[in-house]
């Protein structure tokens, strides 16, 4: 897994699960202590995610709040679109042109 950018926009790529979730967790919080305004997080190049991925995301969407800030999230690969609709957090969390942007 790699996590690249700024406290406004982070790329993550590779894969987001249980042997990088620690990295991850530390990264995207650290951009969300230090920014204002939305947290973009590009995974566009995110080859993998399992549930610990996920609960990453949800704790980072949950720091966001904290912080008065808003994940967001872009470029949501086909197979994750599927999750977040299996486990309907795509109710819950900002997607950039939403649900379906990608062909499922």
């Amino acid at each position: 897994m790699h996590i690249r950018g700024d406290h406004a926009e982070l790329t993550v790529g590779g894969s987001l699960d249980v042997r990088s979730a620690a990295d991850a967790r530390t990264a995207l919080h650290s951009a969300l202590d230090e920014g204002a305004g939305d947290l973009v997080l590009d995974l566009g190049d995110l080859a993998a995610l399992d549930a610990t991925g996920l609960g990453v995301i949800m704790g980072a969407h949950r720091q966001a709040g904290r912080c008065g800030r808003r994940l967001v999230l872009r470029n949501v690969p086909p197979q994750m679109q599927r999750l977040l609709v299996a486990t309907r957090l795509h109710r819950i969390l900002a997607i950039e042109g939403g649900i379906g942007a990608h062909p499922l």
